[in-house]
């Protein structure tokens, strides 16, 4: 079953407008794709959403794949390359031009500013991506243990992402979760 052009049309639309959104990657606009997925146009539930996200994650490779899973997820691989397209492609060409002009007035007072402020937006954004991403999958007590137990485990420790991944993993193998 090939997708039709609607649903790429959709997809394309979302992601066009999220790629111009997305300061501080793609983890900053997790809330937006979740609300577009999820709520509005009901292609997966929070579960679905959130193990996408957790595979992206684990995977090798950009934190923008969760954007080429979920075209994948809605449309099949068609799905999957308009969805990486339009959110790569728009924000490819503004960030060459707008790096040059960046890279021009690096010395700026006014780009030293720009920049400082740009950090708390993406710190902000990111933090309301991991506010939507413990919402939809930590369903019992013993998932949220598990969130707050990892989440302080990354801040006060060097411990590589990969292994809490894996207890967790192993901790939901065994019927924890």
């Amino acid at each position: 079953m090939s997708p039709g052009a609607g649903i790429l049309g959709t997809l394309a639309r979302h992601f066009l407008l999220l790629s111009v959104l997305a300061f501080g990657g793609a983890n900053a606009i997790i809330p937006e794709i979740h609300r577009d997925a999820v709520v509005v146009s009901h292609w997966m539930s929070d579960r679905q959403f959130a193990d996408l996200f957790a595979i992206s994650q684990a995977s090798p490779g950009p934190n923008i794949l969760i954007v080429t899973l979920v075209g994948y997820h809605v449309a099949g691989v068609a799905g999957a390359l308009v969805a990486t397209a339009a959110m790569c492609g728009p924000a490819c060409v503004l960030v060459y031009f707008a790096g040059q002009v960046w890279n021009r007035f690096r010395h700026a007072r006014w780009r030293i500013t720009v920049q400082a402020g740009l950090v708390p937006v993406s710190i902000g954004l990111i933090a309301a991506a991991t506010m939507v991403l413990a919402r939809a999958a930590d369903r019992n007590w013993v998932a949220v243990a598990i969130t707050v137990v990892t989440a302080g485990l990354a801040y006060a420790t060097r411990v590589h992402p990969l292994w809490m991944f894996a207890a967790a993993g192993l901790l939901g193998f065994a019927g924890l979760v």
